[in-house]
């Protein structure tokens, strides 16, 4: 256009580096695990984590799950590559909405060079976004490798999705994915998954209990918050273990880009309770759950919201981030910022309204200049260099309302 103030800048997002003591990535998820949050961070880094099933003598299997991938994607390629010398499984989800066409013919092509081709459970998508390797490593262990994401194995969409990947040689975790690729082959089911959470099994089960335990930690004086980010919160189970978490004291910040069915800061119900939702640059896609705990913080990334049909009618995995530094990364860098947004952010009121971030603060006028903080814009200058984390504005203090402030009150 002959306007290009209106556009926006472009940047390119930050490759994955090695450490000086790594030869491949594999050696270096020996060391650590590596987190990964697009389109700030480069989707190069997966797209290869699966080309080396084919590429790699060292690599035995590979198994994959597919709901929506590019219409030139390298990931199924690198599979039917791979399927000429290796066991190949892959989970391809036929009833992924506005990607029907091109799912059939994937798994046909997918069949055709010898993969193992599964469409998971009879009634169930598969909307899990999971890769598992095994390798015969230099030092003659055999060890799985596991990439988990929040967003799909889509090369063209991580440029403009906000999704987060996990690339592990964890062995509790890799041998849970593992238990769910037998489970979407109907091979063997499992009471639990742990440490992983999966739907239908125990994934609503257990985000109750994850909300239960804030509140009991808030009742005894401990530690106690709440900060999840996901693309809706429909699920009335889910809603009504929020209000009760909020009226025992626990503070509770939610990021939700669309439809959120709660209610907040209703007085005797959810006055501890904030909602914002982030429309910018990019479509907010992660998913994430932090929990204080009583000052032993836990921290999940996974590919399910807060609504009926992720936690009772598909297939989904939330997994934990055990890393200490990544866990540190999720909450100091991305949800603060997120947190912090005063520009692209709207705050949803009690009455169901939306109004901007910077209203609900009691300004008259948007900020500009130095006031004025965009977290989509401050990530990517983080993963460009320009940007320090110091540069996230401090948190305003919000009052926590006590249960026995709340009882008077009613």
């Amino acid at each position: 256009t002959g306007h290009p103030d209106l556009k926006f800048k472009t940047f390119v997002p930050r490759e994955l580096r090695l450490t000086a003591k790594s030869q491949d990535l594999f050696e270096e998820l020996r060391r650590h695990d590596v987190l990964l949050h697009h389109p700030f961070d480069a989707y190069d880094a997966v797209v290869s984590f699966i080309e080396s099933a084919a590429e790699d003598d060292r690599v035995l299997s590979v198994k994959q799950t597919l709901y929506r991938t590019n219409e030139h994607s390298l990931i199924v390629p690198a599979l039917i590559a791979a399927a000429a010398q290796k066991e190949v499984t892959a989970v391809v989800e036929l009833k992924a909405r506005f990607d029907e066409a091109s799912n059939i013919r994937w798994a046909r092509d997918l069949e055709d060079a010898g993969v193992q081709v599964f469409h998971g459970l009879v009634g169930l998508k598969t909307h899990c976004k999971l890769s598992l390797l095994v390798r015969h490593d230099p030092d003659g262990v055999t060890r799985r490798y596991a990439h988990l994401g929040t967003g799909n194995y889509n090369a063209a969409t991580a440029r403009i999705y906000t999704d987060l990947s996990l690339l592990t040689a964890d062995p509790e975790i890799t041998a849970a994915v593992h238990d769910v690729f037998s489970f979407l082959t109907a091979y063997a089911e499992h009471p639990n998954y742990e440490p992983l959470m999966v739907a239908p099994v125990d994934l609503a089960e257990r985000c109750l209990a994850l909300i239960a335990r804030e509140a009991e930690h808030a009742r005894h004086g401990r530690p106690a918050r709440i900060i999840a980010k996901m693309n809706a919160v429909l699920d009335k189970n889910i809603i009504m273990a929020l209000y009760r978490a909020s009226q025992a004291g626990v503070k509770i910040d939610l990021i939700v880009r669309g439809m959120c069915a709660l209610r907040p800061g209703v007085r005797g119900v959810s006055d501890n309770i904030a909602v914002r939702s982030i429309v910018g640059r990019f479509l907010e896609h992660s998913r994430i759950f932090c929990f204080a705990n009583g000052g032993q913080e836990e921290v999940y990334l996974g590919s399910a919201d807060w609504m009926p049909r992720n936690l009772y009618e598909r297939i989904e995995v939330i997994y934990p981030v055990k890393d200490a530094l990544l866990r540190e990364r999720v909450k100091n860098e991305i949800l603060e910022a997120y947190l912090a947004d005063n520009l692209k952010a709207r705050v949803l009121q009690k009455d169901g309204s939306y109004i901007r971030a910077w209203q609900a603060q009691g300004k008259r006028k948007p900020p500009s200049g130095s006031a004025a903080f965009n977290a989509q814009e401050f990530l990517i200058a983080v993963a460009e260099g320009k940007q320090p984390l110091e540069a996230i504005p401090p948190e305003p203090p919000k009052r926590v309302r006590r249960p026995a402030l709340l009882e008077r009150e009613r």
